[in-house]
C-alpha cells in the first residue's frame, strides 16, 4: 500500500481528511509560494485535531518564500520552530538548506537535526535548487544524517509528471535500503497508480493525491 501524505495549507481540512484515512499530512501555510511555517495557533489546533487517530503530521519550517539560503536571524527562527513543534507533539519536521553556490548548507542542516532529533525529518524540495552533480551526493549524506526522506519534484518544478518520471525513478533506485524519496508535484488520484507503476515509490505527495 502505497503512502499518500496530503499536503495541506492551515487547519481547514483536516477533520475532512481525518475521515477519509489519510495516515499523514504536510502542515504548512501559503502553498502559493511553496508553503512556509504555519502560526503556533494553526499547529496547535492541527495537534489537538489529529489526537488519538492515526494521522502524522509533518510540519513546515520554512521562514519565508524565496530561495533556501538562510542567514543567522532565518536560522534562529527555525531552530526557535521546530522547538515549539517538538512541544505541540508533531511526528516530524520539514525543511531545507542550500547555499548561494546551490550545494547543501550542510552547517545549518546539522543544527536543525540536532534539535529535531527524535522527530522524522523530511528534506523538501530544496533539493531540486541543488546542482545536478551535487544530488546522489547529497542523497547520501542526508541518509547518513538521519534524514527520513527527501520530496523531489525529480525537476524544475515546471515539468510535466511525463518529463520526470526518469528522475523519480533513478532517485528511488538509487536511495533503495538508504532513505525515502519522496515524489511530489502534479500527482493527483488519477495518474497516482501509474506513477507508482513507473517509480517504485512507496510514499507520494500532494494537495491531490486523494480524492476528497
Amino acid at each position: 500500500m502505497v503512502l499518500k501524505e496530503v499536503c495541506v495549507e492551515n487547519a481547514s481540512d483536516v477533520s475532512k481528511l481525518i475521515k477519509h484515512g489519510v495516515k499523514r499530512i504536510e502542515l504548512c501555510d501559503n502553498l502559493a509560494e511553496g508553503g512556509t511555517t504555519v502560526s503556533y495557533g494553526v499547529a496547535k489546533h492541527v495537534m489537538a485535531l489529529c489526537k488519538g487517530t492515526q494521522m502524522k503530521v509533518m510540519a513546515m519550517v520554512r521562514p519565508r518564500k524565496g530561495d533556501f539560503c538562510y542567514n543567522d536571524e532565518e536560522v534562529t527562527i527555525m531552530l526557535d520552530d521546530i522547538y515549539m513543534f517538538r512541544k505541540l507533539g508533531v511526528d516530524g519536521v520539514v525543511f531545507g538548506c542550500i547555499t548561494k553556490e546551490r550545494k547543501l548548507d550542510k552547517v545549518t542542516i546539522s543544527r536543525l537535526l540536532d534539535v529535531a532529533e527524535g522527530l522524522e525529518v523530511t528534506f523538501h524540495m530544496a533539493f531540486d535548487e541543488l546542482l545536478v552533480s551535487e544530488r546522489f551526493d547529497a542523497i547520501d549524506w542526508l541518509a547518513k544524517k538521519g534524514v527520513t526522506r527527501i520530496l523531489t519534484h525529480g525537476g524544475h518544478g515546471r515539468q510535466t509528471v511525463e518529463e520526470v518520471l526518469w528522475q523519480w525513478r533513478e532517485y528511488i533506485e538509487y536511495a533503495a535500503n538508504k532513505i525515502i524519496i519522496l515524489p511530489g508535484g502534479g500527482i493527483t488520484a488519477n495518474n497516482l497508480d501509474y506513477i507508482v507503476k513507473q517509480t517504485g515509490a512507496k510514499e507520494v505527495h500532494g494537495t491531490r493525491v486523494i480524492d476528497w
